[in-house]
């Protein structure tokens, strides 16, 4: 069994979203950009391990300002968030986000997530 930590499970999350599902659901807010997260019973599934494994980390993203769960609307990034979540973009899923979102509005959401976070 692997071992688990919250960069694995955003990188899982990344993998499901942009390679399996090849969509990606980014809701804009003032001064926020969310992206809404795979369930914990689906990344637990991707990644091979019980439910109950995933939910401690789900815990520490949230408690880290991470992630946001809301009852009945599921889990998305907070703006923090989305951009680890665009930073840990290997060349493999940045190829396919690209290709996915287009190299122009991949561009634009990157940059629009620096100016959110304050990386500009």
């Amino acid at each position: 069994m692997a071992t688990l930590d919250v960069p694995r499970i955003l990188y899982a999350a990344a993998t499901i979203l942009i390679q399996e599902d090849r969509r990606l659901s980014v809701e804009f807010g003032d001064g926020e950009i969310r992206i809404k997260f795979p369930t914990t019973r689906r990344l637990a599934q991707y990644l091979n391990v019980p439910h109950y494994y995933v939910l401690p980390y789900f815990s520490t993203m949230e408690d880290e300002h991470l992630i946001r769960r809301e009852e009945r609307v599921g889990i998305s990034t907070t703006t923090a968030g989305t951009s680890l979540f665009f930073s840990m973009l290997d060349e493999g899923l940045k190829a396919s986000a690209e290709e996915l979102l287009g190299n122009e509005t991949f561009d634009a959401l990157c940059s629009r997530v620096a100016a959110c976070s304050g990386n500009v």
